[in-house]
């Protein structure tokens, strides 16, 4: 009698086991469906592709809805899906960065700026959402907080062109113009003849 229980869990734990592969088998061949769409340019291929093994606890098709509806313009949906997957990952850096492109693209930027900051609670050294942080205050104007942002980068990364060109500019807006040199200068290292490094050189006297 045990012998037969025995089997009979056995065959029972096989066929799960082979259930639970063919379900993996079923959803890598529709990723890969949707890629290939994807790199034909057909999104709304793509997109059914994924719907078709939706399923709302997965953080990887939730990610992968978020992208391609951002690349179809369907920003809302995308932002939908980014959210769903935050939500399911909530220390996924990955999946707020993401959620930023359909923030961007809707004008939503008090939610990047939240966005971005949540990052920045994770992951204090994230050179892009530094950067971002950065520009963001550059185009208010408010350059302190600007620099404090792109100080880290250029700190984190001394020799990126970005960076430096920013940190550049945020110095001579706010005066340091000694300061504002060296790093225009040093972007002309990155970018022989580079035009904006070469007008912020030309406004210091």
């Amino acid at each position: 009698m045990k012998t037969v229980f025995k089997l009979l869990c056995s065959a029972m734990l096989l066929m799960g086991s082979t259930s639970a592969q063919a379900q993996d088998n079923a959803l890598e061949d529709v990723f890969t469906q949707s890629y290939y769409s994807e790199k034909q340019g057909n999104y709304t291929l793509a997109i059914s592709a994924m719907k078709k093994v939706y399923d709302a606890q997965s953080y990887e098709i939730n990610l992968r809805l978020g992208w391609l509806s951002y690349s179809a313009g369907m920003y809302k949906e995308s932002l939908n899906y980014y959210q769903i997957a935050v939500d399911l990952m909530p220390y996924s850096i990955e999946a707020k960065t993401g959620l930023v492109y359909p923030a961007v693209a809707l004008g939503n930027m008090t939610q990047v700026v939240e966005t971005y900051r949540k990052i920045l609670e994770i992951d204090p050294q994230n050179t892009n959402a530094n950067y971002r942080m950065g520009y963001i205050y550059y185009d208010k104007k408010d350059y302190q907080s600007a620099h404090n942002y792109f100080e880290k980068v250029v700190n984190l990364y001394p020799f990126s062109y970005d960076g430096l060109l920013m940190f550049a500019w945020t110095n001579f807006q706010m005066g340091k113009t000694r300061e504002a040199k060296v790093l225009f200068n040093k972007v002309l290292l990155l970018s022989p003849s580079d035009k904006s490094a070469l007008e912020g050189l030309s406004l210091i006297k």
